[in-house]
């Protein structure tokens, strides 16, 4: 029987103090005819602990606030914008730029600082590319600390965009009318494939109007009461037209893995190698349902999976924001042995 612990409501505590990065630069990776240069930053103990810190989406880019889930004392956090997201450029680009390339340029991260090994920190599309990281690279990987597992099988992908799945639109049917609106009737059998062709074709017109729908449909979801000032981040047309691109690429082409469930399978590397895992999933995330979550605890059963009894899929929740706290500061006494 799989097992988990349930956080506590009471005594919840805050994010740690802000704090800024020590450096800031770009890197260039992949191909010099495309481009890509990547934004990474440090930050907290130059001596600590190295921690990679993925955003999520794919497309998402990273915000100052995820620093302050470390201890800036003990930790040396490392953040990045993936390819096409964030302040790396070229902006939204979608040419190879797939889940291997994601990985190789972590691993170019990790070898241009000259770090060992580190610890992996991501929540959904983030929590997605570190156990894609780890399950490549276990003797580089000293922990992750996880949130609203996703690992982007067509499920998952199906529950949550596309409408008759008997997914999301069950809890969000107003949310599912508004994605579906920019969509003919004819086309709604594969929404994702559908925001794809408009998202990559020359009206830029229907490019920005399908990536507003597309990105406030995953904001209104991702909390347990809705917030709209969240939502509203959908309607920065820079924000949306990275997450919504790079998003639906992904997803069209199954996350470019090998097979569809590869993550939850090979997540038997994880405990071979002795990895340690803390994974904080709310109860009623609508995103990533824990269904992923317990099946991922099943081939790695050391982890410690805590799920957030009034927590969304959203990492600014008071649950949420606790447990990750705790998990950083536990996943540092576990590397240590402190």
């Amino acid at each position: 029987m799989t097992t988990f612990i349930t956080s506590q409501v009471e005594n919840r505590r805050p994010l740690n103090d802000p704090f800024e990065p020590y450096f800031k630069g770009f890197l260039d990776v992949g191909k010099p005819e495309i481009g890509h240069r990547l934004y990474y930053e440090c930050s907290g103990n130059p001596e600590g602990i190295p921690v990679l810190v993925s955003h999520g989406g794919p497309g998402g880019g990273v915000a100052d606030y995820y620093r302050q889930y470390f201890d800036k004392n003990i930790w040396r956090v490392i953040m990045f914008d993936q390819r096409g997201a964030g302040k790396s450029t070229p902006f939204a680009d979608l040419r190879d730029n797939t889940t291997w390339d994601t990985v190789a340029d972590m691993e170019k991260i990790r070898e241009t600082l000259k770090i060992d090994k580190w610890a992996l920190f991501g929540g959904s599309w983030g929590s997605c590319i570190s156990i894609t990281y780890a399950e490549t690279h276990p003797t580089r990987t000293l922990g992750l600390v996880l949130r609203g597992i996703f690992t982007l099988r067509r499920s998952e992908l199906e529950w949550f965009y596309q409408t008759g799945s008997g997914g999301v639109e069950n809890c969000f049917p107003d949310a599912m009318e508004k994605l579906c609106e920019p969509i003919p009737a004819v086309e709604r059998g594969d929404i994702m494939g559908a925001y794809y062709r408009r998202l990559t074709g020359s009206d830029e017109g229907e490019k920005l109007r399908c990536a507003r729908a597309w990105s406030m449909f995953e904001m209104s979801t991702s909390k347990l009461f809705v917030d709209p000032k969240y939502i509203a981040r959908g309607e920065d047309d820079k924000f949306a037209l990275a997450f919504a691109r790079i998003e639906t690429h992904y997803f069209v082409h199954g996350g470019f893995f090998k097979y569809d469930g590869q993550l939850i399978k090979e997540a038997t590397i994880l405990e071979e190698h002795s990895i340690p895992g803390i994974v904080v999933q709310g109860r009623y995330d609508m995103v990533c349902p824990m269904k992923s979550a317990y099946e991922l605890k099943q081939n790695w059963p050391s982890s410690e999976l805590i799920v957030v009894p009034d927590g969304g899929h959203s990492c600014t929740e008071k649950g949420t924001i606790s447990e990750l706290c705790n998990a950083t500061d536990k996943m540092a006494k576990l590397i240590t042995g402190v």
